[in-house]
């Protein structure tokens, strides 16, 4: 297994995880092939020149078997000494045949970048699945932070 940086090239393999993520335990709410190309856009977009986002993705012979995804969140400029960024992951996944170690390999990989930048703390929304992965990372509920959802559009 090998992990490794993400670039555009990887846009569509990424959005097929995606899509497999996300429809798991939900119905899909748009068609396979309409997500895939809006994905993939979205993807090529973030990952580019002016992208905001990073991501890692595992191969197992040549096959792109998982990734995650990091957002530095930058902080307002402090006059003490402390980071001046967060960081966001989001979209662990790794497809069901290949789990068993290559998801805390990735979760490794983003947070070795997110040491290496000093971010300051970093944030997550997990699944019901994912807790005891990013438990044993060191991550606990927080009480630093507070949340709001906003009303879904019907």
């Amino acid at each position: 297994m090998r992990i490794r940086a993400a670039s555009v090239h990887d846009a569509r393999r990424l959005a097929e995880l995606r899509w497999d993520f996300r429809t798991a335990d939900a119905p899909a709410a748009t068609s396979h092939e309409a997500f895939l190309v809006r994905c993939e856009a979205w993807m090529r977009g973030a990952l580019g020149p002016h992208g905001r986002w990073q991501a890692w993705v595992a191969e197992r012979d040549g096959v792109t078997v998982g990734n995650i995804w990091l957002q530095l969140i930058e902080k307002i400029p402090n006059p003490v000494v402390e980071p001046e960024s967060h960081a966001y992951l989001s979209n662990l996944y790794v497809v069901p045949e290949a789990r068993g170690g290559v998801g805390q390999a990735l979760l490794d990989a983003a947070l070795a970048h997110c040491h290496a930048v000093h971010a300051h703390s970093v944030i997550l929304w997990p699944t019901e699945g994912s807790r005891t992965l990013y438990a044993r990372a060191g991550f606990a509920p927080s009480r630093g932070i507070l949340a709001r959802s906003e009303p879904r559009s019907p």
